[in-house]
């Protein structure tokens, strides 16, 4: 595993400066901890795990060594990142074999979201965001009493425009709440369509409370000194992404409370 860090030393390094740099992709420093977490909540299963080397290592560091090459060739950064992450792992992998990979696979798959999303992706997602939440925010704003004009993403309240730019479209929370509800699908014994619906249902919130989030700033920044908007905005993010948590709990017991089955009938963390 070392020996595969060194030799893709250029690609983890690229991946740390991002996620050090890019508020977008800071989530990515809490993989490591996070896929810590679901390895121990699934430690059970290492009790009967018998180590048996097989192929299946140096088959995946061919395969994140021939990725990591294509991508750094053809200028593919998402290529070039994920074949560096496959090149450990198949180390890894050659040591305790495939079925460690089989036993252990959301752990494995927590390790997607070190890759950055590339930035074209990003742009897509992001520029309708941008739109669809300052359309959002001034319906529940005009909804309230409070008179709003919008043009494109910019919002024009008591004769001050406030932009809905990057920082501020809920990018960032999507990505990060996508990781957390991944990590807590899988960390607890659920019924797989529980699961998906979790993940699925992630983004969405993300978004809806995005906009609980702006609706206060942009009433901030049309009748408040813009250092006073600008605090909220930024006690906003903290606050929202832990409010849009836990109300994927309140989800599950909503459907407790309808009487849904959303566990499987043996509760082991390996179902």
């Amino acid at each position: 595993m070392a020996l595969g860090v060194f030799v893709t030393m250029d690609a983890w390094r690229d991946m740390l400066h991002i996620a050090m740099v890019d508020e977008e992709q800071s989530h990515a420093l809490l993989v490591p901890i996070v896929a810590a977490g679901l390895l121990w909540v699934r430690r059970e299963r290492l009790r009967k795990f018998v180590v048996t080397a097989t192929w299946a290592g140096p088959a995946f560091v061919a395969l994140g060594w021939a990725l990591n090459r294509l991508g750094d060739s053809h200028n593919i950064l998402s290529l070039w990142h994920f074949g560096a992450i496959v090149v450990v792992v198949g180390g890894f992998l050659t040591v305790a074999g495939g079925g460690f990979l089989v036993r252990f696979l959301p752990v494995f798959a927590m390790l997607l979201f070190l890759v950055p999303v590339p930035g074209r992706i990003r742009q897509e997602i992001a520029v309708p965001l941008q739109a669809e939440t300052a359309h959002r925010t001034q319906q529940v704003l005009e909804t309230l009493g409070v008179t709003v004009d919008r043009v494109g993403n910019m919002l024009r309240i008591n004769q001050q425009d406030v932009v809905i730019a990057e920082d501020c479209n809920g990018l960032r929370m999507v990505f990060a709440l996508v990781m957390v509800s991944f990590a807590f699908a899988y960390s607890v014994p659920l019924r797989n369509w529980v699961r998906v619906l979790i993940v699925l249902a992630s983004p969405v919130t993300a978004i809806a409370f995005n906009v609980l989030r702006l609706v206060p700033t942009v009433w901030a920044f049309g009748f408040f000194p813009a250092d006073v908007a600008s605090a909220m905005h930024d006690a906003g993010g903290w606050v929202m992404l832990p409010c849009a948590f836990f109300s994927l709990l309140g989800l599950m017991r909503l459907l407790r409370w309808a009487q849904i089955p959303i566990t499987p009938f043996i509760l082991t963390y390996g179902a």
